[in-house]
């Protein structure tokens, strides 16, 4: 279960937590010493704007125990309503953070998502850079599988047959919040960590933005220079906009408190 006392803010559609990168692997930690799993949402411009127009996906992401602020428009939207969100816990990070608390704690990780043989590269470098770390197993769904019920029930059945305690799936949202939804019935004192590219980023396919871009919110800048035929719709058209909606919404909300 979520803890309660953690402070929590509404951003669109979704509640994010006001928590650190390493507060939250302790939460992760403190509930596996107890057997009880859960399952990370790392919510960025692009997933809080579509929990916004379908309230299917708010729902989806509602079954999370936690959602954190995977962008700093979020953790800006966040502050500007009135709650210090800390910091901004992306997935990409999360994967090397989670990896390092199992490896402490002695517990197994599993990695799914990537094309064939990236999900293997980054267990190497996972398992390279925090000694004792127990892959439990990796996996590549093929492309469409979500659309066929025996793929995805042999995906499924590939992970809990491993027995993992930290499942990253990196597919995409909301394709990857599905599939969690489906492992953890089978697997539910297992942790589950949404993270889009993170093992890809993690196997070394892409790099992520010097420190000081991440910091000033402009991570997204060197993504599309990377990608700019796959993102620049998504990027400028879409979450652009959103994202300025987003923050004079925050404002909103903050002009009405404090003059209730």
């Amino acid at each position: 279960m979520p803890d309660i006392s953690q402070a929590r803010v509404r951003v669109g559609a979704v509640d994010v937590w006001a928590v650190s990168e390493s507060g939250l692997a302790d939460h992760v930690v403190e509930a596996w010493r107890r057997s009880a799993g859960g399952a990370i949402v790392t919510a960025n411009v692009d997933i809080v704007r579509a929990a916004t127009r379908r309230p299917e996906l708010a729902a989806l992401i509602a079954e999370s125990e936690v959602v954190v602020a995977d962008g700093m428009p979020v953790v800006w939207a966040g502050r500007l309503a009135g709650v210090p969100v800390p910091e901004r816990v992306t997935g990409s990070s999360l994967v090397f953070t989670l990896a390092a608390a199992a490896a402490r704690e002695g517990r197994s990780v599993y990695l799914l998502g990537g094309n064939p043989g990236v999900p293997e590269k980054a267990a190497d470098v996972l398992t390279a850079r925090h000694p004792g770390l127990r892959v439990a197993g990796t996996g590549s769904p093929p492309f469409g599988f979500e659309r066929d019920d025996a793929l995805t029930a042999e995906t499924v059945a590939g992970v809990v047959e491993a027995t993992p305690d930290l499942v990253m799936v990196g597919l995409g949202f909301p394709k990857q919040e599905n599939l969690i939804r489906l492992l953890r019935a089978e697997l539910p004192d297992a942790w589950f960590l949404g993270c889009g590219a993170g093992i890809p980023m993690a196997a070394g396919e892409f790099t992520r933005a010097p420190g000081v871009v991440q910091k000033v919110g402009a991570e997204w800048l060197h993504r599309l220079a990377l990608e700019p035929r796959r993102l620049a719709k998504r990027y400028l058209r879409d979450d652009l906009p959103f994202a300025f909606r987003l923050l004079g919404g925050a404002l909103r909300t903050r002009f009405r408190r404090t003059g209730e």
